[in-house]
């Protein structure tokens, strides 16, 4: 039992002796679709991007799962090289709470967009034009 004692009491301190550099811990990487429709309407959101594909119950809210954003796009390769279709869509489940408006997104189906790594964020949340 002396032995335990001590061994745990050898790692208690070596683990005590570990200490963080100082550096910041990286920040989670923010939703943009997120930021962009949390606290507006659902109405709002399905008028601009279509109908929810389903929708339920669940602890109060209501979740909506939406597929859209069809797109194909045609990339080419470097000279030469054969061109190939994409075919993009989106997937979320939109969760309001009971007065239809937008408490979260949940992106469920993504892929690379055109212009970045997400088709979703550049579909939902396309960065504001300057005037």
């Amino acid at each position: 039992m002396n032995i335990r004692m001590i061994t745990a009491a050898g790692l208690l301190l070596a683990l005590a002796g570990c200490s963080t550099t100082g550096t910041a811990l990286p920040t989670i990487a923010s939703n943009p679709v997120q930021d962009r429709w949390e606290g507006q309407s659902a109405g709002r959101f399905f008028a601009s991007y279509g109908p929810p594909i389903s929708d339920r119950d669940e602890g109060g809210n209501r979740v909506y799962t939406w597929r859209g954003g069809y797109k194909t796009v045609t990339v080419g390769g470097k000279k030469g090289a054969k061109k190939s279709k994409l075919y993009l869509s989106c997937k979320a489940d939109i969760v309001t709470n009971q007065s239809y408006v937008i408490r979260s997104i949940h992106i469920l189906g993504d892929q690379p967009g055109t212009n970045g790594s997400s088709y979703c964020a550049e579909l939902l949340a396309p960065p504001e034009k300057a005037s």
